[in-house]
């Protein structure tokens, strides 16, 4: 039982705890500290609360209550205090555990919900009996403030203000207890903090409570402690505060708490010196302090004040000491800084002494680097900081652009007006105004004729792949060094004329600074070639230090100044609004690529057009196209559907007749298995004449139905290529599918060596139509996918000329369906993935054509050679909505989505769940199939498909990172299912699946 299983730990603890006095470790558990959260508040000192590390266990016990306690009875007869009850809370309707304080009548009782502290008034009906599983001690705890005592004689109003005030400093609020001593009953006597704040001492600065008196402190609180029952009755009338079923629920727990008999108290003390001695209740009450002593009552008072006074002073002394040694670390600390003040001051001296002695070499030292590096800046071309590639890009753009051509403008306006044309003649259904139609349209054929020839000559003689070429290389170099051009930008012409200006600005600065920098340059030489003259000795009359050309030093500034202006010109990183004029510029550059680009791609499609229309005329011009070969292949089917009809009756004959011979039966019988293939050879010989009917019709012949009613070429188009009416049910030698046709007549037969199935669907003159419609896309979906489609094909639709039924021929594939490989050898972990892999291709093959399945279940699955996985088709008679609305099973799963359960309509989702609960079985894929249960509105079946446990071998699964998933915050629902499909798994493994 999974109640049993949750409170197995709890079970044992409670197992080994005593119920008589409550004796605490004075080692392990005083001046303890637990981490609570308030619950429940009794008067100004006493409250019940939670520990915050039975934040899991709340959950648990609320999920048990709600699956037992509305199925459990309710009690009777005498009710038991000790016992542990469920109780139906009037505040929220939810189930809580409580106990029995007292009986207020025949029908009803008070009782306190144990795991939170309060207390209610309830009917006999709203209390239950729980197992023994629930039966455990309370999570909730009753705590009494340290020290702390409710006054005498305390008003109603102020107990209540109190009772107020202690609640809005611990409800919900998580505190920190300091445990002193613990009551019989339960109650712990801590010291409780709220961050930095001792709620004690708020409680009594605001004259709630007071302090206990040390004489008899303990006998004083317990003397000021009410009576349980008389406070829970206040605390009906006054709750302070209301709780219930919390949207947070999981931040507290639950506990339970009872009073009974005479309360037994260890209480701890400190002394002065910090030695812990411990003081029974007994000792207190009547040990030291004894009243029938000598001792005056007024000595007694006095040498009270004297101990208080005393522990006033104590306490001052430590504060006193307290800053003394703050005060002294300070000391020390700033002495310490001044001396790291005073050696950095001196470090730095030195190293100006130091630096002093070699500041010219220095200086010009730094300034030859920076020199160096200019001349190498100037050697690299950087007009790309001032958008020259753009001006050169711009540049390319208005030389050689093509921007449109008369001839296609003529073309495009031609090519519109036969576009009209041929619609016409498509929605005609009168065949004289159909060949007035065609007359019109015929003559506009002649003038696109024209208009064509003159296009492609004129497209002949243009370079468009040269310059497609060049648009090419200059959109690539551009991104190369620019990245993604950002979208939206607009006012090409006011961009490009800010560009322009932001271009002559900064040309204009730069070539002002470099002139500076060069100049500066200069001056410096010219000085060091005049210092020359005057420390060369050798000179006859060499210059004196008044004839240098001006001061060194501020020829050294000037040129550092030019120097590295130019350098932070050329290498740091442009500014905001310099970048922005840039890449919008860019923007507008790669804009104009891509437009003239497209207008290329243009061109060139209509010339391939145009083209492939020119060559059709020049075969097609003022002649149809030819149907006799159709109708000699009709003809031909016609003579041997009558031979076969012929044998079939002429091999009935000779099986009635009574001497019939059996040599002539098996000659007759070979002779009907070749005209049944002649047959089917020409019905696919028919179909290929159809197609190109189809195609000459979709492109250039739309009055072919029109003009040759008699083939039926319409029908053929609208059913997709599926329909056939050359084929008849008795030419097919068939055999019932009793075990099949539950729900519609199925025969199988053979076609070409391969078994196939028929399908019959009853049909009316409404339902016919819908019929044609629903197989024609099932087919167009799995023929754009070919046979990557996932889907089982369909291969003919014909209808019964005698009686109202259309056949559907698909593939048979016997024994292949989940159900029965599943009953017979369930299917590998490498098959399944396999499998599973298939039946998503198909289900993203009708999802990309807007199908809905809406009846996927294990026997229209099918894992063919056990590897290869397909969908199978569906009811065409039936809509979406209809096929969803049968509830399959698998394994006891309900493979209905939840959304359907609701009334919504099926979707690509609804089919996703199915797909999940049919290969829920398989742990491997665990991962991705909780997914597509949990999270089936964000995922499609092309997400499915690229799973990465499709990717990797031996089916090993990884979760997939956007959706992991841990199934412990499910719903209960969602964990029923996952234990059916538990159970169902284990079922399959064994062989026991029902198919």
């Amino acid at each position: 039982m999974w109640g049993q299983r949750l409170f197995a730990g709890t079970a044992v603890a409670q197992s080994v705890s005593f119920p008589g006095l409550v004796q605490m470790d004075e080692d392990t558990h005083y001046n303890k500290v637990e981490d609570v959260v308030g619950s429940h508040v009794e008067d100004a000192v006493t409250f019940w609360a939670q520990n915050v590390s039975k934040n899991k266990d709340i959950m648990k016990i609320g999920c048990s209550l709600s699956e037992v306690c509305p199925l459990a009875n309710s009690v009777f007869g005498n009710l038991d205090p000790k016992k542990i009850y469920g109780g139906l809370f009037s505040e929220d309707k939810c189930w809580y555990r409580c106990k029995v304080l007292k009986t207020i009548s025949d029908d009803k009782c008070l009782v306190r919900y144990i795991d939170y502290g309060n207390t209610e008034i309830l009917n006999r009906s709203d209390i239950v009996e729980i197992p023994p599983e629930l039966q455990f001690s309370s999570i909730a705890k009753k705590y009494r403030l340290w020290g702390l005592q409710i006054p005498s004689g305390q008003e109603v109003t102020q107990f209540d203000q109190g009772r107020t005030f202690l609640g809005s400093l611990i409800f919900e609020k998580e505190i920190k207890m300091r445990i002193k001593a613990t009551y019989q009953d339960g109650t712990v006597i801590a010291q409780a903090e709220y961050g930095t704040v001792d709620i004690g001492e708020e409680v009594a600065k605001k004259g709630f409570a007071e302090k206990c008196r040390l004489t008899s402190g303990i006998d004083a609180c317990e003397a000021k402690k009410p009576d349980p029952n008389q406070l829970a009755l206040r605390s009906l009338k006054n709750p302070i505060p209301l709780w219930g079923r919390r949207s947070n629920q999981s931040t507290f727990s639950r506990p339970k708490g009872h009073f009974n008999g005479r309360l037994t108290l260890d209480v701890k003390y400190e002394t002065s010196a910090g030695n812990h001695v411990t003081f029974p209740k007994e000792s207190l009450a009547a040990g030291d302090f004894n009243l029938g002593s000598n001792v005056s009552l007024a000595k007694i008072k006095q040498d009270q004040k004297l101990i208080e006074e005393n522990e006033k002073l104590k306490t001052e002394k430590e504060v006193l000491l307290e800053n003394y040694k703050a005060l002294e670390l300070k000391v020390e600390q700033t002495a310490q800084e001044l001396q790291q003040e005073k050696t950095a001051t001196m470090d730095l001296t030195k190293h100006l002494e130091s630096t002093l002695k070699t500041c010219v070499g220095t200086r010009l030292k730094n300034l030859a680097a920076k020199v160096e590096l200019l001349k190498e800046i100037r050697h690299i071309n950087i007009s790309i900081r001032f958008g020259n590639d753009l001006s050169d890009a711009m540049q390319v753009l208005d030389e050689g652009s093509f921007t449109t051509l008369a001839s296609l403008n003529e073309l495009e306006k031609i090519w519109a007006e036969y576009n009209v044309a041929q619609e016409k003649i498509q929605t005609c259904l009168n065949e004289n105004e159909g060949n007035i139609l065609i007359a019109e349209r015929n003559e506009v054929q002649q003038k696109l004729f024209v208009a064509v020839d003159v296009f492609i000559l004129e497209v002949d003689d243009l370079p468009l792949d040269k310059r497609l070429k060049t648009l090419q290389d200059l959109a690539t170099s551009l991104e190369s060094v620019y990245g993604k051009a950002k979208e939206g930008t607009n006012n090409s012409e006011e961009t490009l004329r800010k560009f322009y200006d932001w271009q002559c600005t900064k040309r204009e600065e730069f070539a002002s600074i470099r002139s500076e920098t060069e100049a500066s340059l200069q001056h410096l030489v010219a000085w060091f070639q005049s210092s020359q003259k005057v420390f060369d000795l050798s000179l006859d009359e060499p210059l004196t230090s008044e004839d240098l050309i001006g001061n060194i030093d501020e020829i050294l500034e000037k040129t550092e100044s030019c120097v590295c202006k130019e350098l932070e010109l050329s290498l740091i990183e442009q500014g905001v609004i310099d970048k922005e004029i840039i890449l919008s510029t860019y923007s507008q550059v790669l804009q104009k690529i891509h437009s003239e680009e497209k207008f290329i791609a243009t061109l060139l499609s209509k010339y391939k057009d145009s083209v492939e229309f020119k060559k059709q005329m020049i075969d097609c011009l003022n002649k149809n196209p030819n149907v006799d070969y159709l109708l000699s292949i009709k003809k031909t089917l016609k003579g041997l559907k009558a031979q076969l009809r012929w044998k079939l009756v002429e091999k009935s004959n000779l099986e009635e007749s009574d001497d019939h011979d059996g040599t002539e039966i098996e000659k007759i019988k070979q002779e009907i298995t070749q005209l049944r293939n002649s047959v089917f050879q020409e019905i696919y010989h028919e179909r290929e004449e159809y197609e190109k009917l189809n195609s000459l019709t979709q492109k250039w012949f739309p009055e072919l139905p029109l003009l040759y009613p008699e083939i039926g070429l319409l029908k053929y188009m609208n059913s997709g290529g599926l329909l056939t009416m050359s084929l008849e049910r008795d030419l097919l030698d068939t055999e019932p599918m009793k075990e099949l046709s539950s729900k519609r007549p199925l025969v199988c037969s053979e076609v070409n060596g391969q078994p196939v199935l028929l399908k019959g669907y009853s049909v009316d003159v409404d339902t016919e139509g819908r019929v044609i419609q629903r197989a024609a896309s099932y087919h167009r979906a799995c023929g754009y996918a070919k046979e990557e489609s996932g889907l089982l094909p369909l291969i003919f639709l014909f209808l019964c000329k005698s009686d109202p039924v259309a056949y559907l021929m698909v593939p048979y594939y016997p024994k292949a369906n989940l159900s029965a490989v599943q009953a017979s050898m369930p299917l590998t972990s490498e098959e399944a993935l396999k499998v599973m892999k298939g039946v998503a291709r198909g289900l993203h093959t009708l999802h990309s054509a807007n199908i809905i399945h809406g009846s996927l279940h294990q026997n229209n699955v099918f894992a063919l050679n056990r590897e290869q996985g397909i969908v199978g088709d569906y009811d065409f008679t039936k809509s979406e909505s209809q096929r969803a609305s049968v509830n399959a099973m698998v394994g006891g799963l309900s493979l209905l989505s939840p959304e359907l359960k609701t009334g919504k309509p099926p979707s690509a989702s609804s089919d996703l769940y199915a797909y999940g609960c049919l290969f829920l079985w398989d742990d491997n894929v665990k991962s991705l199939l909780c997914s597509l249960i949990y999270f089936r509105s964000s995922m499609t079946a092309e997400q499915v498909l690229n799973a990465e446990c499709f990717l990797l071998p031996k089916g090993k699964s990884v979760p997939i990172p956007e959706k992991e998933i841990e199934c412990t915050q499910h719903s209960r629902e969602d964990e029923s299912k996952m234990e059916s499909l538990d159970r169902y798994s284990e079922k399959t493994r064994n062989g026991e699946a029902n198919p």
